[in-house]
């Protein structure tokens, strides 16, 4: 048993794929995407005595903002069946190798199994790997079975949801695949009117551009256009590894809402997956907490109408290197997180202020 980087691509992507632990995020394309802060990337794999993949981490080298100090990072990864088998051992010692030539003061890891996993608790336990409660992909996602007939999908949702697919339909909603450059166009034009109205970050056009061209090999990914009257109102980028499919990137503009076009994209995006194999088709976030009042409420009211259930993953877990530049990491942390969290909740209080009734100015009586 051997571990090494792993350059062959269709090895790397058909190991990720049939794993229990796959994720879009550790297929092989990921790492070729322009992602922020990264200056490399590591996929590093152990081969068994057959010459046989039977672990795998795709790592992000990327350097710590302020402090600047360099760390490694594995998005929903380590990929192995038993975390506690010498594979992952083996793993570990080759990575720890690779962050010492490069200085990294940790490893940053997230794996794709969920919290409740007891042999994932035992393993990073007696690797040495330290719970971090701030995650960098977040945690709490939606996901819906779409492995019965189209039929028992939609009984599974809820009757509103099945009428407004229906009600889009017949209101003159047509969707499509986007196959140009000119669809994508429209589908980032659409995006740039989402992120400013629900104030959320997004990437360059090129991003996107790139990752319709990197997944397109095989089919794996797919870009969908709501339209009415011929114009995009509403769209939706998916994409599928295995038995998974996610639901990576959706964009409406505000215009003709009233007329559900996303209702009915969403229902062409699952049929789509499913088309291709998929068994599961993941809606990815929803809030970490599920109480009316926080972040993504809206968002997470929307997707479970579809039907589905919720998982929450494995907390974000550190394998520390350097203690000293660890614990100045940490400190940093925190900071923005408690002072993300009070701006948050200064901005919750303003805006239930705003939508307070006014009360009526109550007028002097005119004095005779």
């Amino acid at each position: 048993m051997e571990a090494r980087i792993i350059t062959d691509r269709q090895q790397w992507n058909d190991f990720i794929a049939s794993s229990p632990c796959c994720n879009i995020t550790q297929s092989y394309e990921w790492g070729e995407l322009p992602l922020l802060g990264v200056q490399e990337v590591l996929r590093v794999g152990v081969l068994d005595d057959s010459g046989k993949l039977c672990a795998g981490m795709m790592v992000l080298v990327s350097r710590a903002p302020v402090i600047r100090q360099v760390y490694l990072y594995s998005p929903r990864g380590p990929v192995i069946t038993d975390p506690q088998s010498p594979a992952m051992t083996v793993l570990l010692n080759f990575v720890r190798a690779e962050a010492r030539k490069r200085g990294a003061f940790m490893l940053k890891v997230e794996p794709s199994v969920a919290t409740e996993n007891r042999e994932w608790q035992t393993a990073m336990q007696r690797f040495g790997f330290r719970t971090n409660p701030h995650h960098m992909h977040i945690r709490h996602e939606w996901v819906l079975d779409i492995s019965p007939a189209e039929k028992g999908i939609l009984s599974g949702m809820k009757e509103k949801w099945r009428y407004n697919i229906r009600l889009a339909g017949r209101k003159g909603i047509t969707v499509r695949r986007g196959e140009t450059e000119a669809d994508l166009e429209k589908f980032y034009s659409i995006y740039e009117v989402t992120s400013e109205r629900d104030s959320f970050f997004i990437n360059s056009k090129e991003f996107y551009r790139q990752y319709l061209d990197l997944y397109k090999e095989g089919d794996r990914v797919a870009l969908f256009l709501a339209e009415y009257e011929g114009k995009p109102i509403a769209g939706t980028i998916i994409s599928v590894l295995g038995e998974w499919s996610w639901y990576m990137y959706g964009a409406s503009s505000n215009e003709q809402r009233n007329l559900m076009p996303n209702h009915l994209l969403q229902w062409t995006s699952m049929q789509w997956a499913k088309s291709k194999g998929a068994k599961y088709y993941n809606f990815r976030g929803i809030p970490d907490v599920l109480e009316e009042g926080q972040e993504l409420w809206g968002v997470y009211q929307f997707k479970r109408g579809f039907g589905g259930y919720p998982i929450r993953f494995f907390p974000t877990q550190d394998l520390i290197y350097n203690p000293i530049v660890y614990q100045a990491y940490r400190a940093l942390l925190d900071f923005k997180h408690w002072r993300d969290e009070r701006q948050f909740k200064k901005a919750a209080v303003e805006s239930a202020r705003e939508r307070e009734p006014q009360k009526p100015e109550e007028k002097t009586p005119v004095q005779a």
